[in-house]
């Protein structure tokens, strides 16, 4: 299989779906391949949105793919376009890796109708900042799988979670695949196994659309590298109890054996993002200077919620995701301090992505908690602290948003090449975990993945 070449399929892209256009190039698809496709409803989500898994193909195996885990992370809806289309396109490519693909487009389509407002402006770093929402750990898609063993116990499964659950009772994967992203970073992965082989062949898929990997702080602390950007799943129960959340969907996947792969691709990024040379300081010195700004945003965040909780009157989603936001911020900021901090040299990637992540973590936070306020006052409930909070972090928004910008904000990467990326890593990792599975059975391998079939 040349995955070079069919990454150059991608076609290009000017903007993020919608849901609504989620749904219908699901039904359009399922009309114009009547013979080919399965379209089935699988849930429905908090408020009432049909949850529904698209079917292709007839192989031996089962994959599920999952777009839209985070609300804010719309990139792999149009890798399950790219995806769909092309295994609707290409009969040797579907017998060739001898999968049936199961599709959800969106995870979380509730969230991301409130997201919508950016979607059609993607690069625009203010845009996403000022109409960004992402719900808090425990209210998220991904980390509300149950955990029922061992010492900690999480139930609180959401309905989205319950379908994914129920898909892939269903089906049984072999491979289960969900589609992240970032924002300003490289390109890195997550994979449930500890498998150099398949972290290798990982790592070489972004740079075939130019895109760095990631070399600065992995997401959660203390990840385990298996590859350069490519890192080992970390365990549910742990994260789960550390947050007060669930299991993710590496967790559930577990049970059917399957491998599972977390693809993320950034919105920005910067050759810096992957310069491992030396900085000329030390790391604990960034890791320092890291923690004391987050304790400022912290405390920032917590003064404005303490002059206006007396006045909140609204349940919205923004409210919701900023409490529980700023007990999961502090959580891991305990759970960075527990990570010994070496006393050696930083590198650029290390220092840049440092920066970086607090602009961003700045940014997202504050622009929940200015969205929270606006709801208020849409309501009709603008008292004097509720209006005054508004103007205040109105302004430190405007003056974190010019310090952002100020420190090489960086290109957009173009949609196309994100797409490509992930659906490069979804026929490498199909290809092996086919591989994978014919080698235990004692059966020949698929005509996947070769050595040298870049």
């Amino acid at each position: 299989m040349n995955v070079r070449e069919y990454m150059s399929r991608v076609p290009g892209y000017a903007a993020f779906p919608s849901v609504d256009a989620m749904r219908d190039e699901f039904d359009q698809v399922a009309a114009a391949h009547p013979d080919l496709v399965r379209l089935r409803r699988v849930g429905t989500s908090r408020l009432g949105e049909p949850l529904r898994a698209l079917s292709i193909g007839d192989g031996p195996l089962d994959a599920v793919v999952i777009g839209g885990p985070h609300p804010n992370e719309p990139v792999g809806a149009l890798t399950v376009s790219a995806l769909i289309q092309l295994l609707c396109q290409d009969a040797g490519l579907r017998a060739g890796l001898g999968f049936r693909w199961h599709f959800v487009a969106c995870a979380d389509p509730d969230g991301a109708r409130i997201n919508e407002a950016w979607y059609g402006r993607p690069g625009d770093r203010r845009a996403y900042v000022e109409n960004f929402f992402r719900p808090d750990l425990a209210d998220q898609v991904e980390w509300t799988f149950p955990l029922l063993g061992g010492d900690y116990h999480f139930d609180r499964t959401l309905p989205e979670t319950a379908a994914l659950m129920r898909l892939m009772d269903q089906v049984r994967p072999s491979l289960v695949y969900s589609l992240h992203n970032g924002e300003y970073q490289g390109a890195f992965f997550y994979i449930n196994r500890d498998d150099r082989v398949l972290a290798e062949r990982l790592a070489g898929v972004p740079g075939v659309e130019g895109i760095p990997l990631h070399h600065g702080e992995p997401e959660l602390p203390g990840a385990k590298p298996l590859s350069p950007a490519v890192y080992l799943t970390p365990d549910g129960a742990r994260v789960g109890a550390a947050f007060g959340a669930g299991g993710n969907s590496a967790d559930y996947a577990a049970r059917f054996g399957a491998l599972h792969l977390i693809a993320e691709v950034p919105y920005w990024t910067d050759d810096r993002v992957s310069d491992q040379s030396e900085v000329g300081r030390p790391y604990r010195e960034i890791v320092a200077e890291g923690a004391a700004a987050r304790r400022e945003l912290f405390d920032t965040l917590r003064e404005g919620m303490l002059a206006v909780s007396g006045d909140l009157t609204v349940r919205s989603p923004f409210r919701r995701s900023t409490e529980g936001t700023l007990e999961t911020f502090r959580r891991l900021a305990e759970l960075e301090e527990a990570v010994p901090c070496l006393d050696r040299p930083a590198t650029v990637a290390e220092e840049f992505g440092n920066r970086q992540a607090l602009h961003l973590f700045r940014l997202r936070l504050l622009g929940l908690f200015l969205r929270m306020l606006d709801a208020e006052i849409a309501v009709g409930n603008p008292t004097p602290a509720i209006r005054e909070q508004r103007h205040l972090l109105a302004e430190r928004f405007d003056l974190w948003y010019g310090q952002a910008e100020a420190d090489s904000p960086g290109p957009p990467v173009e949609i196309r090449k994100l797409v490509a990326v992930q659906l490069g890593a979804a026929l490498v990792a199909a290809s092996h975990a086919a591989e994978s599975r014919a080698a235990m059975d004692g059966r020949d391998s698929p005509a996947g993945f070769r050595e040298g079939s870049w």
